[in-house]
């Protein structure tokens, strides 16, 4: 009983803490650094419902966050259409590209997947590259209309607006899938990923499971590809990049495959720590070795990630 109210109690607790940070962090770079954040902890946790709770290897993750990037921007930019309604539109976009990298690799299992849905995601970083009369080619794109209420301009207030809109998309994700797993179809993905012929002997369809679970996972993805873009008003090919994926996974790692939240505080501390490593003199480019070194450690020590090991440390009588 203990467990479960403390269960309930520390996220609501944390969302509070979050929800305050602006009026003690008033400059705009702690704020951006927040809001970063916050778009990992997206990318990062709904990564986690295919990878953690369905065990499908899918390294192709970014590749919906890069289609949410440069739907908003082509959107916004291209064609005129208003910076929320393009921000939106990066959910539908991915979700079609999940569909597409979900359709031939349903059926494949360990490295077949890694391969074919890392090679998907390069080949829409070199699409991206080649239609440079659409999206920019190597030089991306600039100057993303900003978002607006009325006559209130969100790059005025040190990006007080942008922060609430971060979090907010950041908690409308988490609710999302915390329905999910707790659903029947959640279940049923983890039988996929524990016991696969069990399942299937059971009725699930196994290739259906994981078609949905990419899906699924990519909507809230490209959203955030999609703020990001209107966000920063910048769209490039950087986004597709291996240091961006291998960042991204580390939170999944470190924070704990399987959970919910800890992808999320995974993105939170180590968004903050690999910027205070790139301060330090001789760390600008060893941050990212540091971060691996660290992910290692915990893959080796406690495999469950850092939050079931705070979870042990808790003590018996507060469980």
């Amino acid at each position: 009983m203990k467990t479960s109210l403390l269960r309930a109690a520390l996220p609501l607790a944390a969302l509070a803490v979050l929800a305050v940070v602006p009026v003690f962090a008033i400059d705009s770079f702690t704020r951006h650094l927040f809001i970063i954040a916050f778009i990992y902890a997206i990318i990062a946790s709904n990564w986690n419902l295919s990878l953690g709770h369905c065990g499908v290897f899918n390294f192709g993750h970014l590749t919906f966050f890069g289609v949410g990037v440069y739907t908003a921007a082509i959107a916004a930019k291209t064609y005129g259409v208003d910076p929320w309604i393009a921000i939106l539109l990066g959910g539908p976009a991915a979700a079609v590209a999940a569909f597409l990298i979900a359709a031939p690799v349903a059926r494949l299992k360990g490295i077949y997947v890694v391969l074919v849905t890392f090679a998907f995601g390069q080949l829409v970083m070199q699409l991206v590259l080649s239609q440079s009369a659409t999206t920019g080619g190597a030089q991306g794109m600039v100057r993303i209309p900003y978002l607006r209420l009325g006559d209130y301009s969100f790059l005025k207030d040190y990006k007080l607006g942008y922060y609430y809109v971060a979090l907010g998309l950041l908690v409308v994700s988490t609710l999302f899938l915390k329905l999910v797993i707790d659903s029947p179809f959640g279940k049923s993905l983890k039988a996929v990923r524990d016991a696969e012929d069990y399942a299937a002997a059971r009725g699930i369809s196994v290739s259906r499971q994981r078609i949905l679970v990419l899906i699924l996972s990519a909507i809230f993805t490209g959203i955030a590809g999609g703020f990001y873009a209107i966000y920063l008003r910048v769209a490039s090919p950087d986004v597709f990049g291996f240091g961006t994926l291998s960042l991204a996974l580390s939170m999944v790692l470190i924070g704990g495959v399987g959970t919910t939240y800890g992808p999320i505080a995974a993105a939170l501390a180590l968004t903050f720590a690999t910027e205070a490593l790139a301060g330090i003199r001789g760390f600008e480019e060893a941050r990212f070795i540091v971060i691996a070194v660290a992910m290692i450690l915990v893959l080796r020590l406690a495999p469950g990630g850092l939050l079931r090991l705070l979870e042990l440390l808790v003590p018996k009588s507060l469980r």
